[in-house]
């Protein structure tokens, strides 16, 4: 299990970390989930960023470790809607879901550490239009 707060650095925050840690678990047939708890969750900014980021963490640390990635499973608590992303979170709920894309890390890293935005490639990404949402309030 790993902590995203530091309880000596919290004085410092505005707020404490959204994402309180994750937990990873490996099966006997090879392959690794991961699991983040996360304790306050925005529900149109926050999470997709969240399910991306942690999911990519989950890939990279299965590779350097000899397993495959398995689940990314998101447990949540206080999830929210802030009320200046209402108009963008309809625009975006009324769209049609469209392919995911493929993610490729470069299988020569095996350090963690090593990794670069260049050994991760992302293919057949075709996203609809960026929607505009003002900073939650």
């Amino acid at each position: 299990i790993v902590s995203a707060w530091n309880p000596s650095d919290l004085h410092n925050m505005a707020l404490p970390p959204c994402h309180a840690f994750y937990q990873i678990y490996v099966h006997t047939d090879g392959t690794m989930n991961l699991q983040l708890m996360q304790r306050s969750a925005d529900a149109y900014i926050g999470i997709p960023y969240n399910i991306a980021s942690y999911s990519l963490l989950l890939m990279m640390i299965a590779q350097v470790t000899g397993y495959r990635a398995g689940r990314f499973i998101h447990s949540l608590g206080d999830v929210h809607l802030y009320r200046n992303h209402v108009d963008a979170y309809f625009v975006q709920k009324d769209r049609t879901i469209l392919p995911p894309p493929t993610v490729t890390l470069n299988p020569e890293i095996k350090n963690i550490f090593n990794f670069a935005f260049e050994d991760i490639t992302l293919e057949n990404y075709n996203p609809h239009p960026a929607i505009k949402a003002p900073v939650a309030v």
